[in-house]
């Protein structure tokens, strides 16, 4: 069961994340905070990483694994990501993520196209239950502009949420390929932030936003948000991600770690004070209830 646990320990660690970096992102922006965090992140791994693998870096990581994980980086990191925040702006974040979970679908498709994977009936039922469940809990929350459907930018968002769930897709297919002869899935995790790390800052330097970004770090509240939401994300969560990926199928490792929008719902009550309702408490226990089903067929 260590790849379904690494999944769920992952759902765990993003969901403490998205916490973090809202409190961050409200004090000095998303922008910020999407860069930044790969700072702290990429030295705790790095740390982390010496002490386990005995080297700082994965210098001797070979070329072809060192492209496949900046591809993958790219898509998950860079595009996915991309489409997904762009999305926020057009529909909001309830459709958006209404429409992230295709994700386990997607996954369960093209890893049954790439590895020959296969579901049995009672994981099929697992899955869906799960997904029903998100879906439901997160569907909850009404947009704010109620005319929403007939704005035109509406198909376009939901064209990128689409393309997000894609990103993260393939993001998680393309680094099974990376893992597949056992290779460690720190060193993985620490090359893929390295290459989102470099693109992210070049991109601003480009934009000349370097400077400000580096600025807006003197707020020390925002500062320990982004340095708590990088140990528990960027590190801990791709790491535990990668070992899913890595231990299980990756159908099932990626509707387990589906779950962030549920497990939120606790969280955002207790760390944001936002209201939670008896619909989001019910979906979270149905939520639980499909992702048992994938542990009882382990």
């Amino acid at each position: 069961m260590v790849g379904e646990l690494a999944a769920l320990a992952t759902a765990v660690c993003w969901s403490f994340t998205s916490v973090f970096f809202s409190i961050g992102g409200r004090r000095v922006g998303s922008a910020v905070v999407n860069r930044t965090r790969l700072l702290f992140a990429i030295v705790f791994i790095s740390v982390f990483h010496l002490f386990v693998e005995g080297v700082l870096f994965p210098f001797g990581t070979e070329p072809w694994r060192w492209g496949i994980l900046t591809l993958s980086s790219i898509l998950g990191l860079g595009l996915g990501d991309g489409a997904l925040f762009y999305a926020f702006v057009l529909i909001g974040p309830r459709l958006s993520m209404l429409v992230m979970t295709l994700v386990p679908v997607f996954s369960a498709f093209f890893a049954w196209l790439a590895f020959g994977e296969s579901l049995r009936p009672i994981e099929f039922v697992g899955m869906g239950i799960t997904i029903v469940a998100i879906g439901w809990v997160v569907s909850e929350r009404r947009a704010p502009n109620a005319t929403q459907e007939r704005d035109p930018n509406y198909l376009l968002g939901l064209g990128m949420a689409v393309l997000g769930a894609l990103g993260q897709t393939s993001n998680l297919v393309v680094t099974k390929y990376a893992l597949l002869d056992g290779y460690s899935a720190l060193s993985a995790t620490l090359i893929r932030i390295f290459v989102a790390l470099i693109a992210l800052w070049l991109l601003a330097g480009w934009r000349g936003e370097v400077r400000s970004s580096i600025n807006k770090l003197q707020d020390r509240g925002a500062l320990l948000a982004i340095m708590a939401g990088a140990l528990v994300g960027p590190f801990l969560g791709i790491w535990f991600s990668l070992i899913a990926v890595q231990n299980s199928r990756v159908g099932i490792a990626s509707t387990i770690m589906a779950l962030p929008p549920v497990l939120l719902i606790p969280l955002t009550a207790i760390f944001l004070k936002e209201k939670v309702t008896a619909r989001a408490l019910l979906g979270t226990g149905i939520a639980i209830g499909g992702v048992s089903l994938l542990f009882l067929t382990g």
